[in-house]
């Protein structure tokens, strides 16, 4: 609500109360001749008198007793929305949607979420998962986990974690038979690649090889996951998110000695004054549970 005209129907409804405007000033703190200029205003945007006036009494017309009863309204909403705002500066409530990578969904936000809805009983979560461009914004997120960070004025980003990337195979594919130790080896085999990450250089010592564009391309960290498992080719995997495929030997980490730059993971929230305090312990939360993973 506009705060000027919450004010003004605050003295409105303080000098329809007392019925008279020194004491509606003394109450409010204000002067008699601030109290009139006020309801002088309010009576000219609304085109009609709300007081009888003389000398001795002021009293309601009916238009303003009509503009009483819901000026009384009006101002027991914006109290209450006051009152909810003010509780979650200090107690993280309400509802939080957050967005991350669909590849997070294998397990990543389990003991973060687990954590932050245990210390917060007042909080709801709705998690989406997506490897989709979205508008942070216009998606209407709380929070957003990504994979870069993002330069929006309109944004803060904070960051959460740095792990490792892999080069990996199927344990039943050629590649992790025969531990190639040369990325030429790799030129005969499908590269499968996500459509929305970058193509890859493997460094080691002071070597560099770029690897080729993928012959394959799959818009989801789960099925990139699913079908490198299935043996269709090799891939750039996450290593918190292929960490039991690893230990099982479903997946091999080929090339070992050269290495593929780590990936940031970013929380990325729509700017605010003050940040609410439900996003900051859901990103408390996710830092440190990243921070053990």
């Amino acid at each position: 609500m506009n705060i000027k005209l919450l004010r003004s129907l605050q003295v409105f409804v303080e000098v329809a109360n007392t019925n008279n405007m020194s004491t509606a000033a003394k109450n409010l703190h204000m002067t008699v001749s601030a109290i009139s200029q006020q309801l002088r205003k309010l009576e000219q945007e609304m085109g009609m008198s709300l007081f009888n006036r003389n000398t001795r009494h002021i009293s309601l017309t009916e238009a303003g007793q009509i503009y009483y009863q819901s000026s009384i309204e009006l101002i027991s909403v914006a109290e209450r929305a006051h009152q909810r705002i003010e509780q979650l500066q200090e107690t993280p409530s309400g509802k939080l949607k957050i967005i991350a990578p669909e590849g997070f969904g294998g397990g990543l936000l389990s003991n973060p979420i687990d954590e932050l809805l245990s210390a917060f009983p007042k909080i709801s979560v709705s998690l989406i998962l997506t490897d989709e461009p979205y508008d942070v914004i216009a998606s209407g997120a709380d929070l957003a986990i990504t994979l870069e960070a993002l330069s929006d004025v309109n944004l803060n980003c904070q960051k959460l974690a740095s792990w490792q990337l892999l080069l990996c195979a199927a344990g039943t594919h050629p590649l992790a038979r025969i531990l190639p130790d040369s990325p030429e080896a790799l030129r005969a085999h499908c590269h499968i690649g996500h459509s929305e990450l970058d193509t890859f250089a493997l460094r080691h010592e002071s070597h560099t090889h770029l690897l080729d564009y993928p012959r394959l391309q799959v818009n989801s960290m789960q099925a990139l996951i699913q079908l490198t498992r299935d043996g269709l080719g090799f891939a750039v995997l996450p290593e918190p998110e292929i960490r039991q495929q690893l230990a099982r030997g479903e997946l091999v980490h080929i090339l070992p000695h050269w290495r593929v730059p780590d990936y940031q993971v970013y929380a990325v929230s729509p700017k605010h004054d003050a940040v609410p305090v439900k996003t900051q312990a859901a990103v408390d939360c996710l830092k440190a549970a990243f921070s053990r993973i």
